[in-house]
């Protein structure tokens, strides 16, 4: 049988014992871990209690955690396009350890880094901490809109790019843009991508204008930062976890995450990102067992008193032909309460009803009971045509779900 806390790093246990001292320091959180007497095996972290966004954010407000050595940096930590919740890394982000066990890029690749810069996001720094590993030409690219792409691509045909990163919501309007002018990137050969869920549409767009590209993706968070790797030969949604990361599959398939850096800023310990997961062996061919990423199982939010499984929504409009992204957008009104649209960027070719189609099919469906509400509020719903998702302006990314309340 598989011990629940397995992994082959040799430092497990001690920087386990090291972060649960931390913890205990936080006037705050000590109640959480009072009964935690000892970690005698890594098998005794069953009993230690899970940790959410809030904890950390507590544990960090106390600890102010600064790098053993060089800058301690500060991130965004998530998506939200509420208050910044921080996350803290030192000099080079830890990216010396995912060098060692992924080579997407090596010294005679053009990269372009597409992920946005500044703004508390890490992504783009982590990517360049990466490039000057492998010793490649970068091109420090950020964030573009569209009025913008045309000129850029151009550029990267003529500079024989061959490799280019980016949220797969940054590069499928940019690649997709490509298909449509017919501009050819023949030199580009690897994709790499981090921070959101591989985009099935770019297998539809990169045959086109880049036959040879493969992807090659991170999987991660900035409280655990990098957790694990993604190879051609792999499928999109499973993941090499790294040996700094202890990963633990509790109820409901939902993942929690210990760190195992010895120097590590973020004092995580058995923290839950949200994600669930299940363990599978990889079509690489390693003999690891690797960790398919199910998607995430906190979706949920109150929508005009019912629940609304946000996620579901999502999967299911997504999953429809003529649909090649979608976003929903809640907005809370204090005179009529909420309403929910539904942004849709629609597929290559998609018929001129698309809108209906996806309002019909989701006012009959379930979805968890609020379809109730839309029959009750016909207007509360709306779905739109969009060319573009609403991304979050400080990191940059494209969260599937964004709430707001009308000014």
């Amino acid at each position: 049988m598989t011990a629940a806390f397995a992994t082959p790093n040799p430092l497990a246990l001690q920087v386990a014992r090291q972060t649960l001292d931390k913890l205990r320091r936080v006037p705050a959180l000590a109640d959480r871990y009072a009964d935690i007497v000892s970690l005698d095996s890594l098998e005794d972290l069953i009993h230690v209690p899970v940790m959410r966004k809030d904890d950390l954010n507590v544990a960090l407000d106390f600890l102010k955690p600064r790098a053993h050595s060089g800058a301690t940096w500060t991130f965004q930590s998530g998506g939200s396009t509420g208050e910044p919740k921080l996350g803290y890394a030192p000099s080079g982000l830890y990216m010396d350890e995912v060098y060692a066990h992924w080579r997407a890029l090596d010294p005679d690749d053009i990269f372009v880094n597409g992920w946005g810069a500044g703004k508390l996001w890490g992504a783009h720094y982590l990517m360049a901490a990466y490039a000057d590993l492998a010793g490649c030409t970068g091109i420090g690219l950020g964030a573009v809109n569209r009025s913008e792409y045309d000129a850029w691509l151009d550029f990267f045909a003529t500079r024989r790019v061959t490799a280019f990163g980016g949220t797969p919501s940054v590069l499928r309007p940019i690649f997709g843009r490509a298909r449509d002018l017919g501009i050819k990137l023949p030199d580009l050969r690897k994709v790499l991508w981090l921070g959101e869920a591989w985009n099935p549409g770019l297998a539809e767009d990169l045959p086109a204008i880049a036959p040879g590209a493969r992807r090659w993706g991170l999987y991660g968070s900035t409280e655990t930062w990098v957790a694990g790797t993604n190879t051609p030969e792999c499928a999109a949604d499973v993941w090499h976890p790294l040996p700094s990361q202890l990963i633990h599959i509790g109820s409901g398939q939902l993942l929690d995450f210990t760190s195992l850096k010895p120097h590590g800023l973020n004092p995580v310990l058995r923290y839950q990102t949200g994600d669930a997961g299940e363990w599978v062996p990889c079509t690489c061919g390693s003999p690891d067992r690797a960790l398919r990423v199910l998607g995430r199982r906190d979706g949920e939010v109150k929508f005009r008193g019912l629940l609304l499984n946000a996620d579901a929504v999502i999967a299911a409009v997504a999953a429809r032909p003529e649909v090649s992204q979608v976003q929903l957008l809640i907005t809370e009104y204090a005179s009529r309460g909420s309403t929910l649209e539904v942004l849709v960027v629609p597929a290559r070719d998609a018929p001129a009803d698309v809108t209906d189609k996806v309002r019909e099919h989701i006012l009959s469906s379930a979805f968890g009971g609020p379809s109730t509400a839309f029959h009750r509020d016909p207007e509360a719903l709306e779905v739109r045509l969009v060319e573009e998702l609403i991304p979050n302006e400080r990191t940059g990314k494209t969260s599937g779900l964004i709430q707001r309340r009308a000014s």
